[in-house]
């Protein structure tokens, strides 16, 4: 297990929560995607070589993109699925079951939070994560859910955030 002082995890919307929904090419999700990957690379220059991801559509697989294209030049980077049930992506679109099942695939380790799906077991992932990590990347707009639980369980843990705004315009 990867040591906790090198490891980052990540936090995003969903994309029924972002403006532009599943259309990646609009200019803000452009956008969006290049303040993550600024983020990403500044947690690597800050010695951070472990990155978590949660899995979930939206922001989380944007990130997990952007980690393994880090890796690509820096082979010592290492990302970590976390995953909250086998059934997570099981009612996804197609082309996002099938974006899923590669990028897991391409992680250097899948850790499988919970054996079924429960009310309470993306929460559990959250708290994984989190509690493994020392950085909190968040892509976050203030709205309640699962984004915002996650930022303020960082918070109690006193683990540093670095907010990404979402664009709105």
């Amino acid at each position: 297990m990867p040591a906790r002082q090198e490891s980052c995890c990540f936090t995003g919307h969903r994309p029924a929560k972002l403006p532009w929904g599943y259309n990646e090419r609009d200019p803000r999700c452009v956008r969006l995607k290049e303040r993550i990957a600024d983020a990403v690379l500044l947690a690597y220059q800050e010695g951070y070589r472990h990155f978590l991801c949660g899995m979930a559509q939206g922001c989380d697989l944007y990130f997990c993109e952007i980690v393994l294209a880090l890796r690509v030049k820096h082979p010592e980077v290492t990302l970590e699925a976390a995953v909250p049930c086998p059934t997570q992506a099981d009612a996804w679109p197609e082309a996002e079951r099938d974006r899923y099942r590669e990028l897991v695939a391409r992680c250097d380790m899948e850790t499988m939070v919970s054996d079924t799906y429960s009310s309470t077991c993306m929460q559990r992932r959250d708290r994984y994560m989190v509690d493994h990590a020392m950085l909190l990347i968040a892509a976050f707009d203030g709205t309640a859910g699962g984004t915002r639980y996650t930022v303020e369980y960082a918070l109690r843990r006193g683990i540093e955030i670095f907010d990404v705004s979402i664009p709105t315009e």
